[in-house]
């Protein structure tokens, strides 16, 4: 994560945004008052999203979560695919 003022960050905003975008980082750019902001590339944030909307319920985030513990368990079976 890296912090720019907002000066720095629109004196250099085409690479701002490139390494925001190349190196999935998340730049915080401090403003008067406060009023801070956090850029993300849009693939990180609909990665957020989608995570948000799956863990949203009780059931899914309870089945999510139990499927996610029972594959570091070794707790699953594996299939081959079917060829069309």
């Amino acid at each position: 994560m890296i912090v720019l003022n907002y000066s720095d960050f629109r004196k250099n905003l085409k690479e701002n945004l490139d390494k925001i975008w190349d190196d999935a980082e998340t730049v915080i750019v401090s403003r008067a008052h406060n009023k801070n902001v956090v850029v993300v590339s849009l693939d990180e944030y609909n990665s957020w999203q989608e995570t948000k909307y799956l863990m949203s319920t009780p059931n899914n985030q309870k089945r999510l979560l139990d499927a996610i513990k029972d594959t570091d368990e070794g707790d699953f079976v594996t299939h081959s695919l079917i060829e069309g």
